[in-house]
Parts: C-alpha cells; structure tokens; sequence
C-alpha cells in the first residue's frame, strides 16, 4: 500500500481480511479497510466518529496534535468486533460492535495514561478459556547510557467479555524501543511479536528489527526465546517491522508490515509492506533470508497470495460529493464541527462554511501558518511514490469579508492556494506557506475557480484555472514533508480571520497517482 496507512493491524475473517490504520487527531479515527486477497483494498468505515476522551482534540480547541488515536488491536470474538487503542495522554480505550461496517459503541476506558504506553495487542484463548492484553506500560533510562530507551511490556489478564483488566499486569519483556505486541498461539506455542531497535556503540539508533518470543512451555509468560525475523536490507534503507501476521486459506503465511524513519521520500509517510513468510526451525522467517545469517529482509516484490479474489477493491480517492454522506477516504483536522458543513445544503456540492480559527497555544506549529488552527479543513492521505495531480473545482459567490478558501497540502508542512476575501470585499488568488507568509496574486475573474496540485516525487506546486483546460501557476514552488507522525495530505479548507460568515461550494475532488 503506497500510502500513509500507518500502524496497521491486519485480521482474517471468514473470506475477507481487515486491516485498521491509526491517524492521530484526524476524525473520523482509525479507519477500517478490507481485502479478499490482501493486495487490493477498499474503505468501509471508521471506528471512531470523533475522539470523545479529550477536549483538545475539539474544533474550538485544536491541541491534539500528534495525539489521539495511535496504534491499535483489532479482534472478532464470540460475535462481536473490538478495538483497543491506547492514547498516551488519556490511556487504553475499547470499543466494539456487531457490525464491521456500522456504528461502533462509545470508548470504555480499561487503563489510565500512568499505566500504559502504547500499542496493545490482545488474544482469547479458547482452549483454556482466558484473555490476554499486551502493552508497552512506559519508558526508563538505563543508568549504564542516559541516551538509550528501555521500554517496559507487560502481560495483562483480561476478561472473556473483553471490557476489562483483572490484574495490574506482569512485566515480561524490556528492550530499546520495544513495542508493537502481538499475540499469536499456534501449534500450542505462543508467540510474541515485537519491534525493538539495534543500536550503534554510541548508543545512536539504527534498525528498528521485528523480532519473535517463543515459548519454552505452555505459559503465556514464558520463558521465552527470542529471534529477529525481520531487519532492513535488499535494498531498504528504511526499518521494516510493527505489523501483523496472517494465514491465507490455501496454508500461506504472511506479513503485513509498515516502513519507517523515512529517509527515502519522506512525504509519503508511513506506507505498508505485505512479505511472504517460511517457517524454518519453528521460527516464521519474514521476507527471505537473502545473505544467509538466519534473518530475514523484505522483498519489494513477491508472488500475490494465491486467493482468488471475488471482487477487486480499490481504494477510493476522488469524489464528486454526489452522496448524502462524506466518502470514507475523507478525515478532518481534529473533531468537524458538523453545523459548518454540508452535502445537502447544495445537492451534489460539498459545502464549507468559514469557521473561526482556534486559539494560539503553546505548541510551536500553532506560530506559524493559520492552517494549523483552521477546524474546516478537510483531507486524504495521498497515494502513490513517483507523482500525483489532483484538481477541486470552486464555487466562490458565497464567499464573505475576512474569509479565505481553497485547496491544501499539509502533514509536516502546510502550503495552501484560494480565494481570499479583503475588507474591500476583493477577491483574490492568495497563497501561504507554512511560516504563514501570504503572497497576494490576481483578482479572482469569475465564480468558478480550479485549484490544482501537482507533485513530482517530493516537489509540489499549485496552479488555478477558470475553464479546467488552461491553468496558471501561482505561489512558490515547494518540498513536502514528513512531521507530526504524518505524511503529506491533500485537501480543501475554509475559515474567516474576522467573522463566522460566507461559504465556499466545492463540486468534485479529482485525483491520480502513479
């Protein structure tokens, strides 16, 4: 998936497979992909509706920044659908329901923040009829090296129902950065899959390795042996590991993993790998042990699972805001504020009404470009590694003093072309930076106008257009970038630095990628 579907967990059930990816503060949260084969996915739905568990990730608010929904667990059980999520600023959150593609029940909380880190994993043991929950419960210092990181994994046992914990949990691992848990039980084995760094003589990171825990006997807390079954290689430069581990209905083995530190095309984010799996000596090998010392590297290709798919999925980009409901690709800039938007106000047009901006906080992202702080601000991951064009077609006769409109691409970085309304009630092309810096352009000619993005690999412009056909370029040329655990998005945006008034329609949403 040549995308930013970060923290993936990947279940099989019956003939689908599902996959969850966490987004931080977007909302809706967590969204929900399935597949038939494991390749070719598709949108359809989303756990979380908004965060309800903090008030900072509020339109009012917008302080949740890199926060809110992280990586997560998902799991079918006697009927019902869970997720399990760990916010490090408010704790380990469940939620479940009947339906995968309906509405999920409201968060209990089973851990405060003082107790867990992130990333929990869970698993219901039918055979003995318990429930396990793993967490990294937190971080310490070694006195040996202040510059390295021991993160501390701990066995929780859960109740059958799955809504509660009914010990304090019992350490069994710790290593640098280890986290990531998952719990498989496979030929009366357990297994423990965690991600955990390699780290240079002078403590510097270098490899975050996906690595194994075995047991020695029939307890879930060991003792455990211990293998690295996947490190970077073959042509990688960046980590492979923090994934999932599945069985095609043919016997097959496989692994769903995501890429990290992004030192190669870093807007893209966090994208994810699918690699073969051989068991060797009782251990599952990931990718294939190209130099021969027992590890395993990824292959950027493999034959696909061999499942014969009844359908092909794809995953959905473009729009033409023709439905009652947002499309699912679709995550706002922390929770919406639903009065300010609308597909029904104008059929077949999405309408945003210019919000007010959040105030300025102590967080340094909010000194800089206004984005940051603008609630209606609508967006999708992008797609693809070489190159991508994308085209939004802009009604602005509803527009007010004080408001501005248009398109966006932010992650890391923010850049934004539109319409901007002056106290003279002028309209004009504008286009601002992430430092907020403005460069005020043409007055606007007509009452359609198209805004379009083009980037090759990490270089990104804007252009504007009146008939779709000629476009012109306006603004600076830019790079996009990596940051607040994101990868670059596209989208459209609306506030008003004076007053809550004016409305900007927006017709369709057209994108390509290769």
């Amino acid at each position: 998936m040549n995308a930013d579907y970060p923290d993936s967990d990947v279940v099989r059930h019956r003939d689908k497979f599902y996959m969850i990816s966490s987004k931080k503060h977007m909302s809706p949260g967590m969204v929900i992909l399935e597949s038939y084969d494991m390749v070719n996915w598709k949108i359809i739905n989303h756990v979380y509706d908004k965060i309800t568990w903090g008030d900072e990730y509020n339109w009012d608010k917008m302080k949740g920044y890199k926060r809110g929904v992280w990586a997560g667990d998902l799991a079918f059980h006697d009927g019902t659908w869970y997720c399990y999520v760990i916010d490090p600023s408010h704790g380990l959150f469940v939620t479940t329901t009947k339906d995968i593609y309906g509405k999920w029940s409201v968060p209990k909380k089973m851990l405060s923040q003082k107790k867990v880190g992130d990333d929990p994993s869970v698993f219901w043991d039918d055979e003995n009829k318990e429930a396990w929950l793993i967490a990294n419960i937190g971080r310490s210092r070694t006195k040996e090296d202040k510059d390295k990181y021991l993160f501390k994994n701990a066995i929780f046992k859960m109740s059958w129902d799955g809504m509660s914990l009914e010990d304090e949990g019992t350490d069994f691992y710790k290593g640098t950065g280890a986290e990531a848990s998952k719990i498989y039980k496979i030929n009366k084995q357990w297994f423990i899959f965690l991600s955990e760094w390699s780290t240079k003589p002078n403590g510097e990171k270098e490899d975050r390795k996906q690595i194994a825990l075995r047991s020695k006997t029939n307890s879930i807390y060991g003792p455990y042996d211990k293998k690295i079954l996947l490190e970077k290689g073959n042509g990688f430069e960046r980590s492979c590991s923090q994934g999932s581990l599945n069985q095609a209905p043919d016997g097959s083995w496989w692994y769903y993993h995501q890429l990290i530190q992004n030192t190669e095309d870093p807007f893209q984010g966090r994208p994810q790998c699918l690699q073969p799996v051989e068991w060797i000596d009782g251990w599952p090998i990931i990718g294939k042990d190209i130099d021969n010392d027992g590890i395993g590297e990824p292959l950027r290709r493999s034959k696909m699972p061999n499942i014969k798919a009844t359908k092909k999925l794809e995953i959905q980009t473009s729009d033409d805001f023709s439905e009652s409901k947002l499309g699912h690709q679709w995550e706002w800039n922390h929770n919406p504020r639903n009065s300010h938007w609308s597909l029904t106000e104008r059929k077949g047009w999405l309408r945003l009404k210019a919000s007010s901006l959040a105030p300025l906080t102590k967080y340094g992202f909010h000194k800089g470009s206004p984005l940051w702080r603008a609630s209606n601000t609508l967006s999708q991951r992008i797609m693809g590694t070489k190159s991508g064009t994308a085209i939004a077609k802009f009604d602005v006769t509803g527009m007010k003093k004080g408001q501005k409109a248009g398109f966006v691409r932010f992650g890391g970085i923010s850049h934004v072309i539109g319409v901007k309304m002056d106290e003279e009630g002028s309209q004009n092309i504008f286009f601002m930076d992430d430092k907020g810096t403005e460069i005020v352009g043409p007055k606007v000619e007509k009452d359609i106008v198209y805004f379009k993005t083009t980037n090759i690999g990490k270089v990104a412009r804007f252009q504007y257009s009146y008939d779709n056909k000629h476009f012109d370029d306006f603004g600076n040329e830019f790079e996009l970038g990596f940051g607040r655990w994101s990868g670059d998005r596209l989208g459209v945006f609306c506030w008003n630095d004076k007053e809550e008034s004016g409305y900007v329609d927006i017709d369709w949403f057209l994108y390509e990628y290769e």
